[in-house]
């Protein structure tokens, strides 16, 4: 695996350790509350990562956009899927959305490419 998907999932997974380490309550409640509220409950798991999809293409941000496609295609959503919720975002979110929008589907290409 290269590019950015494996550049994205390296320094993710190095920076979480590294930040976990350092102990700080606060900080590491956060990352504890942030991994739990994408878990099954009222709505599932798929349903919360397409919301987060969504969410992060608004807001425009490119490592909170990569962490939820990844996401979603690992909870099984289809390109069609995946390509519905872009559209939701770029509507709420307007033309300013579309530099993101791109990376998104660049990273979902490679995503693909890779086997998933």
């Amino acid at each position: 695996m290269s590019g950015r998907l494996a550049e994205f999932r390296a320094f993710r997974e190095r920076m979480n350790e590294r930040i976990l380490k350092a102990g700080h309550l606060g900080i590491n409640r956060f990352f504890t509350l942030d991994a739990k509220a994408y878990g099954d409950g009222a709505l599932d798991t798929r349903t919360k990562e397409i919301a987060g999809l969504v969410g992060s293409l608004v807001l425009r941000c490119d490592d909170c956009i990569a962490y939820h496609l990844i996401r979603c295609k690992e909870c099984g959503l289809t390109d069609a899927q995946l390509f519905e919720a872009l559209n939701v975002g770029l509507v709420i979110g307007g033309s300013i959305v579309i530099p993101h929008l791109r990376r998104a589907v660049a990273l979902l290409d490679e995503l693909n490419a890779a086997g998933g």
